[in-house]
């Protein structure tokens, strides 16, 4: 089959990569799609020491599985877990201490033309529901786990920082929550800002924004020691920074702040897929104007450069 192959410090595309095996409790997806996200991009840089197939933010057909399921579209969750540790036991499968993630670590992911994922890690999605949509249900439950890690009332002041693909997600996620007049996102290119400024949330440039210690909630998608200082200076004493990024300092961090403020610092990562397709499926959250690039799996190299450029929210790759 065909797929990208990140392999000795490169990316390669294949022309005959090895078909995926299904094991007993697995199914076997033919991907239709696959979306770039910012834990792909650190891969090629080293993240995790991973090598084989990434992608992880993907939706496909069931080809090989129970009946019930064979020709349906899926998406699937990334955690392949053992259901036995303590962690599994608890209720934190997500932390399992033998976990799989797809494309990320231990396992193949879905930048080819079929992979093979635990049953339980698939989610049915309706036949209309578009590819355009699905390759953001990840993502998107990612940014839904944030209401699930804290207590929202409402009436916080909440900011989220870094107008990428993820602080997208999250302010709208957040807005099913806050209102929006209480809510803003911090970025730093105006034509990704529009964006939201079109579902009617506030969008601010740096020099737009007196930044003062007055927001109780303020998340982090930049993964960079600015964003990470910028979030610090605009909370409260006692306010809370939401970690949601792969972070990875590119100087030294003062975290004096954090002390004298008492800042809660929460990191924050996989979530609900159900949430996600739901409040997809009814409109409360858009994802209209994000896909900036569509590549062929055979182009995934020029895919991944487009990618890593600012001017792109989400490339797409276009597998079936």
């Amino acid at each position: 089959m065909e797929a990208l192959e990140f392999t000795q410090g490169k990316l390669y595309f294949r022309q005959a990569a090895p078909e995926p095996k299904t094991s007993a409790g697995e199914v076997l997806l033919e991907v239709e799609a696959a979306g770039i996200c910012s834990t792909d991009l650190e891969i090629m840089k080293g993240y995790m020491g991973f090598e084989g197939i990434p992608g992880h933010e993907f939706v496909g057909r069931v080809v090989k599985g129970p009946d019930e399921l064979v020709g349906k579209k899926a998406v699937s969750e990334i955690n392949c877990v053992c259901g036995k540790c303590k962690m599994c036991r608890g209720g934190l499968s997500t932390h399992c201490t033998n976990r799989q993630t797809i494309g990320i670590y231990n396992h193949n992911g879905a930048f080819a033309e079929r992979i093979s994922v635990p049953v339980e890690n698939i989610h049915i999605l309706p036949e209309d529901f578009s590819n355009d949509q699905a390759i953001f249900i990840e993502p998107l439950a990612a940014a839904f786990q944030i209401c699930r890690q804290i207590d929202i009332t409402g009436l916080e002041k909440a900011a989220v920082i870094g107008d990428g693909r993820l602080g997208l997600l999250v302010v709208q996620a957040l807005g099913t929550k806050v209102v929006k007049e209480n809510l803003l996102l911090l970025g730093k290119h105006q034509e990704k800002l529009d964006i939201i400024e079109k579902l009617g949330f506030q969008g601010f440039l740096p020099d737009e924004l007196q930044v003062k210690p007055e927001w109780d909630i303020v998340v982090d998608c930049t993964g960079k020691s600015s964003g990470f200082e910028t979030a610090v200076n605009m909370l409260r004493p006692r306010g809370t920074l939401i970690l949601k990024s792969t972070f990875v300092p590119d100087k030294a961090i003062d975290l004096s702040p954090v002390v004298i403020n008492e800042i809660q610092i929460i990191g924050s990562r996989c979530g609900p897929f159900e949430e996600a397709i739901r409040a997809l499926e009814a409109g409360r959250v858009s994802t209209a104007g994000m896909i900036t690039g569509r590549y062929k799996l055979k182009d995934g190299i020029e895919a991944f450069h487009a990618a890593s450029r600012p001017e792109h929210v989400k490339v797409k790759i276009e597998i079936k």
